[in-house]
């Protein structure tokens, strides 16, 4: 039948007691074994391994390529030697998911059973037992998840945040967190943004290891590196500082220096960004091409930027409320609040809804509060924007204002001086 006798003394408290031989001992870890991979995403990710992962990324600066080197490296070491919690954090198709995978592989084919789920997918999975149809039980499925030797969790905030799921989360997280099971977790959301239960596991020093990756998505093909879909920078390659027109001899005095002014403080924010800058003037003055160069300049030298149209911004943000949408608005919104380097171009000129007013001034709080490096141009008086946006602009502390008092440039040959009159 497959039990024994424990052999055991008259006084142990399992004398007389049946007991599992070793061969169904062998058969049921087969079976968890079997009943693990059969719940994770391993299959579809078999090609992720450490091998086919490249340490160097695509296109790095040294920095970027020292941090992901780093990345792999504890990665690597985790595999090895599965101990702890190891926190995978960073953007998109940064190469997360690929070094979960890669230990995920790495510790299946040393023997050692693995449960590799995005965290969806498990809600998912734990709902699907209430269904009279389920061949598996509530209690027997999450004992399976909670009590995975090795536990992947891929993606942790892209799930639905009711109460139910956050509790489920959080009973997994405590339980492996009070047995110290290995458990790795990646996520592309900041710390501070997950609710503070399960907050609390992730950042204990004596039990988890977190790793920031902050290489940009490797996955855009023909998009320059360090790019985001939401950029338009690629269609103003051509406006550098090198092409930038300081129509000397075409203007007066005052409007000359003032666009001197303007492309110095352009070249300097672009060379070492810090705070905000703002340029103002007409249409067609040039805070454009400027802007466009200071993004153009960082991208060249391997740093992020993100060019973008106020008016555009917005329609990316709510076309993200669209069912075909392929990211959430969250996902999109985050994107733009923390970007290393914010160019929005031709503020005014958005529709201005109360939703828009409450997004963009969402945008400025965080990038002033942070002190993020942002480039921002408008051809409107300042007091004539949303007063919430005009204070953060007007502070000189944070913000250095570039005014270009020049006409609209339309090409031609410059115009001669009028000689002054005697």
């Amino acid at each position: 039948m497959g039990y024994l006798r424990a052999d055991v003394p008259l006084d142990h408290p399992d004398f007389g007691k049946l007991v599992p031989c070793p061969c169904r001992l062998t058969e049921r870890a087969q079976k968890r074994v079997e009943s693990l991979r059969a719940l994770s995403d391993l299959d579809i990710m078999s090609e992720m391994t450490f091998e086919t992962f490249i340490p160097e990324g695509h296109g790095l600066s040294p920095d970027k390529q020292t941090n992901l080197r780093w990345a792999y490296e504890e990665a690597h070491g985790f595999a090895q030697n599965p101990n702890g919690w190891l926190i995978l954090k960073g953007g998109y198709g940064c190469g997360k998911t690929h070094l979960a995978a890669a230990i995920a592989n790495a510790c299946v084919e040393q023997g050692q059973p693995v449960l590799f789920v995005t965290v969806p997918d498990l809600l998912d999975h734990l709902r699907a037992t209430f269904s009279p149809a389920s061949a598996t039980g509530y209690d027997a499925r999450f004992e399976q998840v909670r009590k995975a030797p090795l536990l992947i969790l891929d993606d942790l905030g892209t799930e639905s945040r009711t109460p139910w799921a956050q509790e489920k989360l959080f009973q997994i997280f405590n339980y492996r967190y009070n047995a110290r099971l290995p458990t790795v977790i990646t996520t592309n959301h900041e710390l501070e943004d997950i609710p503070l239960r399960l907050r609390s596991r992730l950042v204990d020093i004596d039990t988890a290891r977190i790793v920031s990756i902050t290489a940009p998505d490797y996955r855009r093909g023909g998009v320059p590196q360090d790019q985001s879909n939401l950029s338009s920078l690629s269609l103003h390659t051509h406006q550098t500082f090198e092409s930038f027109d300081l129509r000397r001899g075409e203007l007066d005095p005052e409007e000359e220096e003032s666009l001197k002014e303007a492309f110095d403080k352009a070249r300097s924010f672009a060379q070492r960004p810090e705070g905000w800058l703002l340029f103002t003037g007409t249409y067609g003055c040039g805070k454009t091409h400027l802007a466009a160069a200071i993004a153009n300049y960082r991208v060249k030298h391997g740093y992020p930027a993100l060019f973008v149209v106020v008016p555009d911004l917005l329609d990316h943000l709510r076309d993200t409320f669209n069912p075909q949408s392929t990211v959430t608005f969250y996902q999109q919104f985050e994107e733009v609040r923390r970007t290393p380097l914010l160019v929005l171009d031709d503020l005014g000129t958005e529709s201005a809804t109360p939703w828009a007013r409450e997004k963009l001034y969402q945008i400025f709080d965080y990038r002033y509060n942070a002190n993020l490096p942002t480039v921002i141009t408008t051809a409107k008086y300042l007091n004539e924007i949303d007063p919430r946006l005009e204070t953060r602009m007007v502070d000189e502390s944070r913000c250095t204002p570039a005014p270009i008092l020049t006409p609209a440039y339309r090409g031609g040959l410059p115009k001669k001086r009028r000689r002054p009159e005697r």
